[in-house]
């Protein structure tokens, strides 16, 4: 027999955050307090009672009765009862009959190369109609067949009668393509194209291997050393650009970065451009994306992919003034089939689905898993897809999710937990956010160098990959994790040498190797170990090993990039002398195996 409890009435200790998922909490907390609901800091209130939010909330100093009266309407919310909900968006099917029957079949202009790269990006540049709304109006498709057998391939409208077709191939030889349309001047269009061989430093897209690893479609090795930066590509050419040569310089293999603006705290500038036509004063038609926003996305990702950077791109957030986080099914729908035709041919996408979906209150969890149905349908390439989280953890386990994207959950340990994580969903652990080095206020944006390095480290000896993160405070909030430009923590260069480390060892990538209780160590059994000392600081250490292997031993110093080789080999039972410092990790590569 099941038992049914009913949710309980909203008081003054419930956390702001689980009044304002409930439509009608937010609703009245909105018209008393409509600064705090569109407020900068509001998701660093979230996990404090209402009450005393509303107590210490300046708009209502002096006058205790409005906090009061406030509290208690949220207390009157049924919450047996079903928020009322503003009426979606109703989908329109396209019409079949969009064009006049008098016009010709595929009589739409035609421009495409006759050639591209295995690698690179083919794409069908068509002229056709523009009346009505073309972005909604109008479906377009081509089947493309090549050596690997037949995929469907979505198109999108680019604004001024353009629209266009592009396919990530990834074998080398003969294709052929055939469009489909409910418009007739775009309907039946059929080419062909030949793929030649990949240009150098060109391997395809991320993919995981070997269960817990990642390789690019080539087969050649991909270790993802992210960072973040959640909304570089929102700040204008010149900071960009700059952030783009902090990428060059820098050891970093993969950014997050979000597709919609972000308001947040130091996130509290206008954007330059919107992903639709409209400004915030006059609002927005979601009907209608906006080509040029989208042109300059695609140029800084392709910028990315020149830098052998992987572009981690986040499609929701909950940080928003503008209303994209609010978004009906359909709108929400519409987008994501959009963003998917327009960058599923670029190599180096990643998808993540949201940032901290559990913030995003008007979502559920069948929300969600329409929106990466939509994405794995409408992505011939098979893009890497994730879903990131705040408090709580979706179900990894779920077969379109293909690596788990983690924010730490414990206030110290995060890296710690990646084997946990590795048993837990058979998948690979990317701790996207272990904290960020900096100087701000909040605990998520305040860690050293040192311990950022460490947290690099625990996570790769456990078999998983961590991301990086900087918040020093800047008089113009201009902090890399928000908005990009310079790099200016300690914590990069000892992250290339990590990379460094990891690049010469085992080629699948570290796997743990349990055994001692008191140090983590990683590699392949006979070949090669590593241990890892972390806040520890031994000044000797006994092992004891297969004496059939002979080892070479290295001391390496992970604050201070140093490398000492130990005199001689060693075997079996032995005893070393280490510095009694922090930070010290042991290699030991097999010299030869006896017997």
């Amino acid at each position: 027999m099941s038992i049914t409890t009913e949710p309980e009435a909203f008081t003054a200790a419930t956390p702001l955050m689980h009044v304002l998922a409930d439509p009608r909490g937010r609703a009245a907390v909105g018209r008393v307090l409509p600064d705090l609901v569109s407020s900068s800091i509001l998701h660093t209130l979230h996990g404090y009672p209402i009450g005393l939010v509303v107590d210490t909330e300046p708009a209502l100093a002096g006058d205790p009765a409005a906090g009061a009266a406030l509290l208690a309407e949220i207390a009157e919310i049924d919450r047996s009862a079903e928020p009322e909900r503003p009426a979606p968006e109703r989908f329109v099917e396209p019409s079949k009959a969009y064009e006049d029957v008098d016009v010709p079949p595929g009589s739409a202009t035609v421009r495409q190369s006759a050639t591209v790269t295995r690698f690179g990006r083919f794409e069908v540049e068509l002229h056709g109609p523009s009346q009505g709304n073309p972005f909604i109006d109008v479906r377009l498709e081509a089947r493309v067949d090549g050596p690997d057998g037949s995929v469907t391939v979505p198109g999108f409208y680019d604004g001024s009668g353009v629209y266009r077709l592009r396919y990530l191939p990834e074998r080398v030889g003969e294709y052929s393509y055939r469009t489909s349309s409910n418009a007739r001047s775009l309907d039946g269009i059929a080419g062909g194209f030949t793929v030649a061989p990949a240009r150098p430093h060109a391997h395809g897209p991320v993919r995981v291997a070997d269960t817990f690893h990642f390789a690019h479609a080539d087969g050649t090795r991909h270790r993802p050393l992210g960072t973040t930066a959640y909304v570089w590509t929102h700040q204008g050419d010149l900071l960009e650009e700059q952030t783009l040569a902090s990428l060059a310089d820098g050891p970093f293999t993969k950014m997050r970065m979000c597709v919609f603006p972000k308001s947040y705290l130091f996130n509290e500038n206008e954007p330059e451009r919107y992903p639709f036509v409209g400004d915030p004063v006059h609002g927005f038609d979601l009907q209608r994306p906006d080509p040029a926003y989208w042109a300059h996305l695609e140029r800084r990702i392709d910028q990315l992919a020149e830098l052998g950077v992987q572009a981690d791109l986040i499609l929701f957030h909950g940080y928003d003034r503008w209303g994209f986080a609010t978004m009906d099914p359909v709108a929400d729908d519409r987008y994501v089939r959009y963003a998917v035709a327009r960058l599923a041919s670029f190599a180096n996408v990643w998808w993540s689905l949201a940032n901290e979906y559990d913030l995003l209150f008007s979502k559920t969890e069948t929300d969600w898993e329409r929106l990466a149905g939509i994405v794995r349908e409408n992505d011939p390439s098979s893009h890497l897809l994730s879903i990131h989280n705040c408090r709580a953890f979706y179900d990894h386990s779920r077969p379109w999710i293909t690596h788990a994207s983690i924010q730490r959950q414990d206030i110290y340990k995060t890296a710690e937990m990646t084997s946990e994580w590795r048993e837990r969903w058979g998948k690979p652990v990317v701790i996207d956010e272990c904290a960020y080095e900096g100087d701000i206020d909040q605990g998520w944006g305040n860690i050293t160098g040192e311990e950022m390095v460490r947290r690099f480290w625990e996570g790769a000896m456990r078999g998983g990959y961590v991301g990086h993160g900087e918040t020093y405070r800047h008089p113009d909030d201009v902090l890399w994790w928000s908005k990009g430009g310079v790099l200016r923590g300690t914590s990069p260069s000892r992250i290339r040498f990590l990379d460094e480390i990891l690049a010469a060892g085992p080629a699948r990538g570290l796997e743990p190797i349990p055994l001692d209780w008191d140090v983590p160590r990683a590699g392949v059994e006979g070949e090669y170990l590593l241990y890892y000392f972390g806040f520890d600081q031994p000044g000797y250490r006994r092992f004891l090993l297969d004496p059939a292997v002979t080892w070479e031993i290295d001391i390496i110093d992970t604050w201070e990039m140093t490398i000492q080789r130990l005199p001689g080999t060693y075997s079996g039972r032995f005893r070393i002398e280490l510095p009694a410092k922090q930070y010290i990790a042991v290699r030991m590569r097999a010299a030869r195996t006896v017997g």
